[in-house]
């Protein structure tokens, strides 16, 4: 469980940049949206990661948990996008948008992750 370990780290590092590099072009509203997205999107992503990370050596396993990571990603932004109406403090693009991003950003991570701890026999 290196790969979660490591993957945890570069994942939390790339979204404190995000909201880092964001947060003055922001109001206070879209601030909010941005950290709620941040808190919404990086454990569904960690939770996919490890997943998918536990079966690395089988094919035919990795396709299936990788599924059901893409569907789970799926599945929140369509309850968030169907739940925005209930988050009047939020600024629901940014909400979206950011939450979008997240997960968008992190699934281009995940392929260094299983390069650099040994999935290399899955491309066999």
């Amino acid at each position: 469980m290196k790969a979660l370990g490591h993957y945890s780290i570069a994942a939390s590092l790339t979204v404190l940049t995000v909201i880092g590099a964001l947060w003055t072009f922001l109001e206070p509203a879209g601030r909010s949206s941005l950290l709620v997205a941040a808190a919404i999107a990086l454990p569904v992503q960690l939770g996919a990661f490890a997943l998918v990370v536990r079966a690395v050596g089988d094919p035919t396993q990795f396709l299936l948990r990788w599924g059901l990571g893409v569907f789970a990603r799926m599945g929140v932004v369509a309850v968030l996008g169907l739940l925005l109406h209930r988050f009047e403090s939020l600024e629901p693009t940014v909400l979206l948008l950011s939450v979008c991003g997240y997960l968008f950003a992190l699934l281009l991570l995940e392929p260094v992750f299983f390069r650099n701890h040994g999935s290399t026999q899955f491309a066999r």
